[in-house]
């Protein structure tokens, strides 16, 4: 009797939870996945759901208000620094009214943008700017660890803490598992403030295991801003003895931008600790240049999938150019139809993938999209010099992006990420450029990589591609 009435309790919980799916799940298909699952066999489908199912990130409104009330307050100066004053001006490109909407933010003037290639220069001018700081330091990434480079950034954060400087890290739980307790406590005790990103902070928020803090920002007295593909770990500095070399992007920003970043990282500390930081938040012409920027922080608690709509707007509104780096490459069907349609006009469209996998699972469901892809015009290429782990979008000759945000369901719609997208000819040169010199070291890709594979390794990738919601 008593094993008959928890029978009874787990398929009353799995209707009940289908049909909170029927309503939330982020696709019709998707939410057959889960009603047939948690009717059928509750016992399991009904705890996955619960971890992988949820598609909003709970809690976070409190931030935002926060995050408003600066807003409001920076409202003359983001004013006085907008580049594009009028939406309806005949020669601006159709692109930016609707990135602006997404961001809730302006394109800002006044900005000078840095393009840093690789670890080492990345890592020297953080330092540097670290080194240079009078009066805080924010930090934040997603992978932390304790290693040659993450060692280096400690011992500039203690001195710097101990020197008076105010000096806050933030990091994502999950993403730093691995480390030791000893190195945040080294941290703390030199008196840095330190904090997790607390994704299942609050009771309603449990089992909010499946999202991830994915920035990566640094900001220096209001001045400067760092964002990125680049974590902090030895391997990014290319010393991995499995994937070699590393190549990754960073830019360092100077201007009004660094505010709307800084803001970024505030909403985040909040979220995290409930504690209001007091910041600089005067915007500032950079002393040399004048590039138009937009800060694009993307996430779970958006009430639309805003980073997915990003991807779609760059793909939507190229008219000539579209080359994307990615090293996942999962993307969605309205990705993959707008993809198509992007060739189908005559758009020189560019997906640059990595050869060496870090994730096989990821890396395997890439193939799946040769066929639809590639026989419509679409050119896939592998880096084959080392691992590709850089974030970037070339839209014509109009926007050149940078950030943290992958061409994958994850960053669509379980990380918070942020975006840097200029609009500067100078720097889309810069850009164009450094992918050009990427694209030599890179080796074509036909759908022939996957048809002719043997039927082992398409049964895999079909089965990696049925996992792309939670890879």
């Amino acid at each position: 009797m008593f094993l008959l009435i928890v029978l009874g309790i787990c398929h009353a919980v799995g209707v009940a939870s289908a049909a909170r799916a029927l309503f939330t799940a982020r696709s019709p298909q998707g939410a057959m996945a889960w009603v047939m699952g948690m009717i059928t066999f509750p016992y399991v489908a009904v705890p996955l759901y619960w971890i992988l199912g949820r598609n909003r990130f709970l809690g976070y409104v409190a931030s935002r208000r926060e995050g408003d009330r600066v807003v409001d307050a920076l409202a003359p100066e983001l004013d006085h620094f907008r580049a594009f004053p009028d939406p309806r001006a005949p020669d601006l490109p159709g692109l930016f009214p609707v990135l602006e909407r997404l961001a809730e933010l302006p394109f800002t003037s006044g900005n000078a943008v840095t393009l840093l290639i690789d670890g080492q220069a990345t890592f020297e001018a953080i330092f540097a700017d670290i080194d240079a700081a009078q009066s805080y330091v924010l930090v934040q990434f997603f992978i932390i660890r304790d290693d040659t480079i993450g060692r280096a950034l400690r011992d500039r954060l203690v001195a710097k803490a101990r020197a008076g400087v105010a000096v806050h890290l933030l990091y994502d739980e999950i993403g730093c598992h691995t480390l030791e307790a000893a190195y945040l406590d080294s941290l703390r005790q030199a008196g840095v403030r330190v904090s997790a990103f607390n994704t299942t902070l609050g009771w309603r928020n449990r089992l909010q295991l499946n999202f991830r803090n994915h920035r990566k920002i640094v900001v220096v007295d209001g001045r400067s801003a760092f964002v990125g593909g680049h974590n902090v770990g030895d391997e990014y500095m290319g010393k991995s003895q499995r994937l070699g070399h590393w190549r990754d992007t960073h830019i360092r920003c100077l201007g009004p931008a660094v505010s709307l970043v800084q803001l970024t990282f505030a909403e985040d500390w909040y979220w995290a600790t409930r504690e209001t930081l007091a910041l600089d938040w005067e915007m500032r012409h950079a002393k040399a240049g004048n590039m138009p920027v937009l800060v694009l922080p993307t996430g779970p608690a958006d009430d639309i999938e805003s980073c997915d709509l990003f991807f779609l707007q760059a793909i939507t509104a190229a008219r000539h150019r579209l080359w994307i780096v990615s090293p996942y490459f999962v993307p969605d069907q309205e990705i993959t139809s707008a993809l198509q349609l992007a060739a189908l006009r005559g758009v020189d469209v560019r997906i640059m993938l990595p050869l060496h996998p870090d994730h096989k699972l990821v890396y395997l469901a890439s193939f799946s999209y040769l066929p639809d892809l590639e026989t419509l015009g679409v050119k896939f290429y592998r880096y084959v010099n080392g691992f590709l782990h850089q974030k970037v979008i070339l839209v014509d000759d109009v926007m050149a992006s940078v950030g943290t945000a992958n061409c994958d369901n994850r960053s669509f719609r379980l990380n918070f990420e942020i975006t840097m997208a200029v609009a500067d000819p100078e720097f889309i040169r810069q850009v164009e450029a450094m992918l050009l010199a990427d694209f030599a070291c890179c080796q074509p890709v036909s759908a022939d990589d996957y048809e002719d594979r043997t039927f082992v390794f398409k049964t895999a990738v079909m089965l990696s591609r049925l996992l792309s919601p939670i890879l």
